[in-house]
């Protein structure tokens, strides 16, 4: 089981700021993780945008990552300031 975080817009995207799931089996790889989540939630491409990062287990991960062993998974948006 995994618990995926969603931070910023994302969690107005997804209704929920975290959630605890099993992966679906498809899943390896963190550039499957996110077409899953623009999917699952019709993101209008959102999850799919470059300036999403994941993070594993606190560690910032490119697309290619394998998710195998993720305790968490954090979805974060770009992040904006003045």
């Amino acid at each position: 089981m995994a618990d995926i975080l969603y931070f910023g817009r994302l969690s107005d995207i997804t209704r929920k700021p975290t959630e605890s799931i099993d992966l679906p089996s498809d899943i390896s790889h963190a550039r499957d993780l996110r077409s899953w989540a623009e999917a699952r939630f019709q993101a209008a491409g959102v999850f799919l945008e470059p300036t999403v990062r994941i993070a594993v287990n606190g560690e910032i991960v490119d697309d290619a990552h394998p998710l195998a062993n993720a305790n968490e998974i954090a979805f974060m948006p770009p992040v904006g300031g003045g």
